[in-house]
């Protein structure tokens, strides 16, 4: 049975239900588990210096998109460059993209030029 692109596959965050993003320290990423075990939405960072870190790429499936996972990845690694005291380099276009949306101080005094 195919899914209409506006369908909800099975498991997946819907409107109204919490995401809940994971932090993995050891393999440096941040998780949202979709549909189960079998998808997720990952953003991806390496430390490129003792208190620097790169965020370097966000994905989330397509049949995910636009249901604001990415942001809630953004958000999360935006918030552990803060509580960790870090700075950031971003290459994540998406990361940028969401910075420049959310311009918020606690976030842009911690990037890098």
């Amino acid at each position: 049975m195919a899914h209409s692109p506006a369908a909800v596959p099975p498991g997946a965050p819907e409107q109204g239900c919490p995401i809940r993003v994971e932090h993995d320290r050891r393999r440096r990423q941040f998780t949202v588990r979709l549909n189960g075990c079998h998808d997720r939405a990952v953003l991806l960072y390496e430390y490129v210096g003792k208190r620097i870190v790169d965020l370097q790429h966000t994905e989330v499936p397509d049949a995910y998109r636009g249901r604001g996972i990415a942001k809630h990845l953004a958000k999360a690694a935006l918030d552990f460059v803060v509580e960790e005291d870090l700075r950031a380099h971003v290459t994540c276009w998406y990361i940028q993209k969401f910075v420049k949306e959310n311009p918020l101080p606690q976030y842009v005094e911690r990037l890098q030029p």
